[in-house]
């Protein structure tokens, strides 16, 4: 009943009501937005339905895939077992850059960082050296070598781009620690002001950080794993593993939600880099903080960043369930991807798309993102 409970749990907001589409004219730049894509299927709905929007939308625009890019453990070694399919899954994603000849960016997850093992940062830099060789001139792997970042872009004349790979804050292994790694920045009090430098320098455009992990999640990372991870724990390792196990479910459950993984927002190490984060982000206040990882699609009035999204289910039924927050706008368990148009006029207008299996893509959520706070 307990387990029942928490997962009908949430706090719901009246649904916003949409805003207009806007007119090419008034549109400077867009950036389109998707994460965890990294098993799409032969003919996958989410990155078709992406390609053909993208097509559609005129210049300036960029695409950037927020991490998870393949799974389960990242690129193989060549020639080792699953390396063919691993091109197979990050080809599908490179060719939308490719085709639609946008600009396009990759952040790395933490499956890329070979699911978190021993080899992961060599899994990471090799998955950079790939997609920057199959991807130009078009697309990009950033940061690069297993560096935390920061790294910035330019979205048009209007918005700056700022990426971090969350991951290495989060990696128990061997990563970039010391001036011999070869990254600019490489432990956390650096990152932390490089950061801060990045956001102030980006005026007078909109600053928009980009990283795996969320700040915020309303779903399993955020400790919501709702009743079904009672009863059926393994099916979070295999979709398909109905096996009832209820005791060990709940034990596993609420052991999650307590911060056994530091790949859930109350691990310690997340603590501690959500909070050095949070403590950039109040200072400099960018005008939004978008993430992956999570297989929802959310939408915050953030805190610190002014507005949070959740971006990870670039591949059509890998979802998870997700729950309302007191602060939530939007929430949805389904594919899809996201879209910011950056308007003449100084405003940024948010779009939430859904993707049905057809590869028909749907505005489910619409707003003007907040730039005040």
């Amino acid at each position: 009943m307990l387990a029942l409970a928490t997962a009908c749990s949430r706090a719901v907001r009246p649904a916003a009501p949409p805003v207009p589409a806007a007119a090419p004219a008034d549109v400077e730049s867009t950036l389109f937005l998707i994460g965890d894509a990294g098993a799409p299927s032969e003919d996958e709905p989410v990155l078709a339905a992406l390609e053909q929007m993208v097509r559609a939308t005129p210049e300036p625009k960029y695409l950037v895939y927020l991490g998870d890019n393949i799974y389960p453990r990242g690129l193989p070694d060549s020639g080792a077992i699953g390396r063919e399919e691993a091109e197979r899954r990050i080809d599908a994603q490179i060719a939308v850059g490719v085709r639609t000849e946008t600009t396009t960016w990759f952040i790395p997850g933490n499956h890329d960082w070979a699911f978190m093992g021993p080899e992961g940062w060599d899994a990471v830099v090799r998955q950079g050296r790939y997609i920057n060789d199959h991807g130009r001139p078009w697309v990009s792997h950033i940061p690069a070598g297993g560096c935390p970042g920061p790294v910035s872009v330019d979205i048009g004349r209007s918005a700056r781009m700022i990426a971090l790979d969350t991951h290495w804050w989060l990696h128990d292994f061997d990563k970039p620690r010391d001036s011999t790694s070869a990254c600019r920045y490489y432990d956390s009090r650096e990152v932390a002001l490089a950061l801060d430098r990045a956001i102030a320098g980006a005026a007078p455009r909109h600053a928009i950080v980009v990283g795996h992990h969320p700040l915020l999640s309303g779903s399993e990372h955020g400790g919501h794993l709702g009743l079904m991870t009672h009863i059926f724990p393994l099916r979070t390792l295999f979709d398909w593993a109905w096996v009832p196990l209820p005791i060990l479910g709940s034990s596993y459950a609420f052991s999650r939600a307590q911060g056994a993984s530091n790949q859930d927002v109350r691990g310690p190490e997340n603590v501690r880099m959500r909070r050095i984060l949070n403590w950039v982000f109040t200072r400099r206040k960018p005008l939004v903080y978008a993430a992956g990882h999570e297989h929802t699609l959310q939408v915050f009035e953030g805190y610190t960043a002014r507005n949070l999204l959740v971006n990870g289910t670039g591949i059509a039924g890998h979802v998870s369930p997700v729950h309302w927050l007191e602060n939530t706008l939007f929430a949805a368990a389904v594919g899809g991807f996201m879209r910011i148009d950056f308007l003449r006029n100084g405003r940024a207008r948010l779009g939430v798309f859904t993707v049905d299996a057809d590869r028909i893509a749907t505005e489910s959520y619409s707003a003007y993102l907040r730039q005040e706070q």
